[in-house]
């Protein structure tokens, strides 16, 4: 089932569109911390966000860009703004389309359903492995833990995390060869392509990262640091040490 997350401060719009979602067989949440979207967003890892211009504390725009730093997840605009320019700042700012207020809700859902074809499902670009690029079957698994590579999601059991974009291709990197060590050069030519440009200190920061998001989600000591290597993915161990 898909996710949407709706980004709307008024209670008796989100309302609305919440349960429209629903009748059509979608999930969704709508947000409650305007002040700081992303830890909920992050929480709720979504397959799709409706998001509005006018919010209290910082506009769409600005979250459509922090969104952006983190997630490459479909984002549609909704708005009382029906400006040509504001259309194009919605696009440039990394939304994926636009829609005006009041919403026609037959438009909103037919464009829901195109954006998520496209991305997730029948007409999704080919990725390298054959299948569609960020469709629900694009993942890894790797002794059971899963990462989707069309939205950086990690999932172990019924747990889940959403990832950065630096996460998921460390993330990646891990989980192509677990229980094999990895090596500093690999991870820092997969962040960056060019090792010469990079702090060392930053991957140490973003494995840290990843360590910690597999530590909430049940394995502990997943990454292991191999001195003078590099790093390897040790899930029999988390597995045995968290308990599972």
């Amino acid at each position: 089932m898909y996710r949407i997350h709706i980004i709307e401060d008024d209670d008796k719009i989100g309302a609305v569109l919440k349960k429209n979602m629903e009748k059509y067989g979608f999930e969704a949440a709508c947000a409650t911390q305007f002040r700081e979207l992303l830890p909920e967003l992050e929480a709720y890892a979504p397959h799709l966000v409706l998001l509005d211009i006018n919010l209290p504390y910082f506009d769409g725009y600005y979250w459509c860009r922090q969104i952006r730093m983190r997630s490459s997840v479909p984002i549609i605009f909704i708005s009382a703004r029906a400006g040509e320019m504001d259309q194009v700042m919605a696009i440039e700012n990394g939304g994926d389309d636009y829609i005006t207020k009041p919403i026609p809700l037959d438009l909103l859902m037919a464009k829901i359903k195109g954006v998520l074809r496209r991305v997730y499902g029948e007409y999704a670009a080919a990725g390298h492995d054959g299948t569609a690029a960020g469709a629900p079957e694009a993942e890894l698994n790797a002794h059971g833990l899963r990462l989707h590579l069309g939205r950086g999601e990690l999932v172990w059991e019924k747990r889940k995390a959403m990832l950065t974009k630096n996460e998921r291709l460390l993330a990646e990197c891990f989980m192509r060869q677990p229980g094999r060590i990895v090596s500093r050069e690999q991870l820092l030519e997969a962040l960056w392509d060019d090792v010469q440009f990079v702090d060392d200190n930053t991957l140490t920061v973003n494995v840290t990262r990843l360590r910690k998001k597999l530590e909430e989600l049940g394995l502990p000591k997943a990454i292991e640091t191999v001195r003078g290597q590099g790093y390897m993915l040790l899930l029999r161990d988390g597995r045995e040490e968290s308990g599972v």
